[in-house]
């Protein structure tokens, strides 16, 4: 049996309140400085929020939407729909009108929040769809048109009306009311495969999922402080960089944007993030380049530095044995070289938390060697996240981990990974039949492909439903070749295809910054970006790229052609969900005319490429 900390999330904050008073609770930028409310301030924002729901007509059971960025709103009106037992909606605020529409009709929440003028835009356009749209709360101040009317936070929350005596009771018996069982939210799916499913969790998924992964993390102090850039939309955030934080006394600092984390993180000096694996990619490009622009002198000595450090961290944590002198340099490399990377990050980083995709075996080495550990763990937004992790004395690189108390894994005959467990959630909303698909005999089907190991770490291999099976009957991952090329410098993103085709393919895009300057030292002439991805020079110099990953591999795994993009996918472009993961699907439908032409010739060609042209193919 397992024992959770708490009833429910408001019973958390109500308790926190009370005994973490004037402690920092969250963090928020405003006027170009960070601002702070203590957990005592957050709790009464959270009361008068909930009073404004009630007073709006809100009843228990309700779906609230929350269609905002991490802010300090966003925190303040999930816990105000919570206290006023209603049901969180959260939509990522990348959606399109679209998109949002959808949710909030599927859920028919009548009241939702929005972070700006932007988004109620968007709600705007897609009026006629959202009759049961009542009101919109924002959280900044603005007009909005007789069509949908909008409030602000502090107008519903009555600022100036301090919370009176009976008007706390009310609510406080309300919040004692909420049960473990009762829905806390209902989160809908990015869409890699389709139309976004809401996943059911409640308050017990999430209290047990925060309780639990802190302790598998043994050393996670009251006096942590959490910078938040992931959205809270993304379950990973919302349990592991929010919600457990603020269950032990932490203080959360919200980011004002992915594109300002490092100078965030200079600002706030975190010791704790949560992330997804882009964000290491580009520290280690990054820290790569600039080495790379080093005298070669300086250069040694770091590459020095670096293999010491594997040694050390091979010693200490995977295989621990004696260090003796081994310690001594690692010391001596810390302190001349290590503890400069750690400053760029604020310079108090005590570890990360990785999850949301695959992290590179070697990425996550380099951050353990320059002193900032990086645990990897595995999850889904059905399981609140985290079913497994890794942990200061337990890790394995190239794993993510060993699961949580009192979660069971096993493995399908297929090698499908299959979870039992306390955080699994209580089913799909309005799609029963779905359901019963992913639950069976009380065991959720990942659709991830998994090895266990004899210690029981856990390997993810890949998605069910994206092994390539080529026509000669050859089953292909196609998450580590993309890793792979995605470790090249010349390369930012990779997706591989080959599903029913006589070899694999992939879609290339260029980390542009390094390639221009390869434009820039080769003289070679150019337009615009487009005309520097389509240069013969340049797609030599990517086949090079490709043939060396292709020199490690059997014959059915190397990519035979490929095609070079002149930007980067992203969000905006339908490539990406907001959670970063590649949108296959969208891919391969927005360039099918380009992919198909890669098989025309089925290969042929001595060293098994085409040679450069218009369609960008090499």
């Amino acid at each position: 049996m397992y024992e959770l900390p708490y009833r429910s999330l408001p019973e958390m904050l109500k308790s926190n309140a009370q005994q973490y008073v004037d402690r920092i609770a969250i963090s928020y930028k405003k006027k170009g400085q960070y601002q702070s409310l203590s957990y005592g301030a957050l709790y009464e924002r959270v009361l008068m929020a909930a009073r404004g729901l009630r007073k709006a007509g809100m009843v228990p059971g309700d779906k609230v939407a929350i269609f905002s960025e991490n802010r300090a709103g966003w925190a303040i009106a999930d816990f105000a729909i919570q206290c006023a037992q209603g049901i969180t909606v959260p939509i990522y605020a990348t959606n399109t009108a679209k998109q949002a529409a959808y949710v909030i009709e599927h859920c028919a929440a009548k009241i939702v929040f929005v972070s700006n003028r932007l988004q109620y835009e968007k709600l705007l356009t897609v009026r006629e769809q959202l009759p049961l749209l009542e009101q919109v709360i924002s959280f900044d101040l603005f007009l909005g048109s007789p069509e949908l009317p909008v409030y602000n936070l502090y107008q519903l929350s009555e600022a100036t009306y301090p919370v009176s005596a009976q008007e706390r009771s009310e609510l406080e018996v309300m919040i004692e009311a909420v049960k473990s069982s009762d829905l806390l939210t209902i989160i809908y799916t990015s869409g890699t495969t389709g139309v976004p499913k809401g996943v059911m969790l409640t308050h017990a998924n999430v209290l047990f999922d925060a309780h639990y992964g802190l302790q598998k993390l043994e050393a996670f102090g009251m006096n942590e402080i959490f910078l938040s850039f992931l959205p809270l939309s993304h379950v990973l955030e919302r349990t592991a960089g929010y919600y457990a934080p603020l269950m032990t006394g932490c203080h959360v600092a919200f980011c004002e944007s992915v594109e300002k984390v490092v100078e965030n993180m200079q600002e706030v000096g975190p010791t704790v993030m949560v992330s997804v694996p882009r964000l290491f990619e580009k520290i280690y490009g990054r820290i790569y380049e600039d080495v790379h622009q080093m005298h070669p002198l300086r250069r040694q000595i770091f590459h020095l530095a670096i293999d010491v450090g594997r040694k050390y961290i091979l010693n200490r944590y995977i295989t621990p044995g004696p260090i003796g002198l081994l310690g001594l340099k690692y010391r001596f490399f810390n302190w001349l070289i290590f503890r400069k990377i750690r400053a760029r990050f604020g310079g108090r980083l005590k570890y990360f938390i990785s999850g949301g995709a695959p992290l590179d075996k070697m990425i996550n080495e380099f951050m353990w060697v320059i002193g900032i550990p990086t645990f990897e763990g595995y999850g889904l937004t059905e399981t609140s996240p985290a079913v497994t992790l890794n942990s200061p004395w337990n890790v394995r690189f190239g794993s993510v981990g060993t699961p949580l108390p009192g979660t069971e894994v096993k493995l399908a005959d297929d090698n499908e990974l299959l979870i039992r467990g306390p955080q699994v959630m209580i089913g799909y909303y309005k799609d029963p039949e779905e359901t019963t698909q992913v639950l069976r005999d009380g065991w959720l089907h990942t659709g991830d492909i998994a090895r266990i190991d004899e210690d029981g770490y856990v390997y993810i291999i890949d998605r069910k439903k994206e092994i390539i099976i080529t026509s000669g009957g050859k089953n292909v991952a196609p998450q580590p070749l993309e890793n792979e090329l995605r470790m090249d410098k010349y390369i930012s993103q990779a997706c591989v295809y080959g599903d029913r085709k006589p070899y694999l393919v992939a879609i290339l895009t260029p980390n542009l910054e390094r390639l221009i300057k390869l434009g820039q030292q080769h003289g070679i002439d150019y337009l615009d970006v487009e005309d520097l991805v389509a240069h013969k020079r340049v797609h030599k110099l990517y086949a090079e790229r490709v043939q060396l990953l292709n020199a490690k591999l059997p014959s059915y795994q190397t990519i035979k052609k490929f095609i070079l993009l002149p930007r980067d996918f992203s969000v905006d472009g339908g490539e990406l969900t907001p959670t970063l993961k590649l949108k296959r699907k969208v891919i391969y439908s927005k360039y099918q005319d380009r992919i198909e032409r890669l098989y025309l010739d089925n290969g042929s060609g001595s060293d098994g490429y085409n040679k450069a042209d218009n369609g960008g193919n090499s």
